[in-house]
C-alpha cells in the first residue's frame, strides 16, 4: 500500500490575524465571497470587510441560514455564481466551513475555512457532512482536496466558551492512540493509503502538547484570554489533530462515539466529550498498561472532560442499551476494525464498563 499523506495547503494561526485575511486570500482568489451566520457576520464581519476594503478587493458577504443542506448549498452556489466569486470564505462553527467546503468543490474554486472556535479537528479535512433541512444527518460528501487555507484567529478562539476548547482537545486526545492502532493493524487511513512517519510523528506531538499545556490553555481561556499555551492547544486541536487522524487513520475511539450516539442520555454532550471517553474504551479494549490510562484519565480530569458514564448523563448502566451501543461500535465498515485484532460487541462491552469503573475511581 502506498504512504499518502494530505493537509490544507496553507495554515494560519496568531491573535488578530483575521484583520489581515484579504492578504493571505488575495493570491488564491480577486472575488471572494465569504459566508457566515447571523451571529459570527456580528462578530466579525466588519474586521472582514474592512481588511478586504483595505485592500481594495472585492467581498461579498452573505447570511448562512444554519444548517449544511442540499437546500442551503444551492442557494449558496446560486449566489456565488451571481458574485462571479473566485475564492469562497467560510467563517464560524464546522457546518458552516462544511458549507463553504462543498460550494468550493462543486463550484472548483478556493476554499478557505475560517473557524471561530477549536472543537474539532473537522476544518483541515476534505470532507463535509451533509444534513437534511430539519437537521438529520444526510450524506458525507467525500471532497479530492484539502481546503486551500485554514485561518485561526486565536484571539477569537479564546473567547469562546471554553467547553468548546476542552472538547476539542478531547477529540484531538484520541488522535496519538487511534494512529498507534491503525499502524499495527496496516488498515488504511483516510487519505487513500498507509500512514507516513511524519503523520503519525504529528498525531504524537498532538498528544503531547495536550498533556503539556492543556490545563494551563483551559485556565487562560476561562478568563477570556490567550496564552502560549492556548496558542498550543488550538494548534493541536486543529492542525495536528487533523493532519494526524486523516492521514494516519481511525480507530476504535471514533466507533465508540458513534455508538455512543445511540444512548439518548449522551446527546448534549459534544463530539469531543464523546471521544474522549471513547479514547478511554479504546484504551482498555487494547489491554493498554495502567500508566498509560492513568495519564489519560489524570489529563481528562485536569481539563474537564467526562471519564465514566454517569459524568456523560447514563443515570443506570442498563447491559441492554450498553450492548447496542456495542453493537453499532462494531457495524460493518466502522473504524474499529482498523484495530489490530479482531473485536466483538461482547469484547466493546467489557471495556466500556472497565473505563467506566476505572474512571470513576479519580
Amino acid at each position: 500500500m502506498d504512504k499518502i499523506i494530505i493537509s490544507p495547503s496553507k495554515y494560519i494561526q496568531g491573535e488578530n490575524v483575521l484583520a489581515a485575511i484579504s492578504e493571505y486570500v488575495l493570491p488564491v482568489g480577486r472575488q471572494a465571497m465569504a459566508i457566515a451566520d447571523e451571529f459570527v457576520t456580528g462578530l466579525v464581519g466588519e474586521t472582514v470587510k474592512q481588511s478586504f476594503r483595505d485592500q481594495d478587493s472585492e467581498l461579498t458577504m452573505e447570511i448562512f441560514n444554519g444548517e449544511c443542506s442540499r437546500t442551503e448549498i444551492e442557494r449558496l452556489l446560486l449566489l456565488s455564481e451571481q458574485a462571479n466569486a473566485d475564492v469562497i470564505i467560510g467563517i464560524g462553527g464546522g457546518k458552516t466551513l462544511d458549507t463553504a467546503k462543498a460550494i468550493g468543490f462543486y463550484r472548483k474554486i478556493p476554499v478557505v475555512v475560517v473557524p471561530t472556535i477549536a472543537s474539532t479537528d473537522a476544518p483541515t479535512s476534505a470532507l463535509a457532512v451533509i444534513y437534511t433541512p430539519e437537521g438529520q444527518f444526510s450524506e458525507y460528501l467525500m471532497i479530492p482536496t484539502n481546503p486551500n487555507m485554514v485561518i485561526m484567529d486565536s484571539k477569537i478562539i479564546a473567547a469562546a466558551p471554553v467547553r468548546l476548547l476542552v472538547s476539542g482537545m478531547g477529540d484531538a486526545l484520541s488522535t496519538h492512540f487511534e494512529a498507534r492502532a491503525n499502524a499495527r493493524s496496516g488498515g488504511k487511513t483516510m487519505a487513500g493509503g498507509a500512514p507516513t512517519k511524519a503523520a503519525q510523528a504529528l498525531a504524537k506531538l498532538c498528544y503531547e502538547t495536550l498533556l503539556a499545556d492543556g490545563l494551563q490553555a483551559k485556565i487562560a481561556v476561562e478568563n477570556g484570554l490567550s496564552s502560549q499555551a492556548v496558542e498550543n492547544i488550538i494548534e493541536a486541536n486543529t492542525y495536528l489533530s487533523g493532519i494526524g487522524f486523516e492521514s494516519s487513520g481511525l480507530a476504535g475511539a471514533h466507533a465508540i462515539h458513534n455508538g455512543l450516539t445511540k444512548l439518548e442520555e449522551c446527546h448534549h454532550l459534544f463530539h469531543g466529550e464523546k471521544v474522549a471517553f471513547g479514547t478511554l474504551v479504546q484504551l482498555v479494549l487494547e489491554n493498554a498498561p495502567m500508566e498509560e490510562i492513568n495519564t489519560v484519565l489524570e489529563f481528562c480530569h485536569s481539563v474537564g472532560l467526562p471519564t465514566n458514564l454517569h459524568a456523560m448523563g447514563v443515570k443506570v448502566l442498563d447491559r441492554d442499551k450498553l450492548l447496542e451501543v456495542a453493537k453499532a461500535s462494531c457495524a460493518e465498515g466502522e473504524t474499529i476494525h482498523n484495530m489490530p485484532f479482531v473485536v466483538t460487541p461482547i469484547a466493546v462491552l467489557s471495556a466500556i464498563l472497565v473505563a467506566h469503573e476505572l474512571g470513576s475511581k479519580k
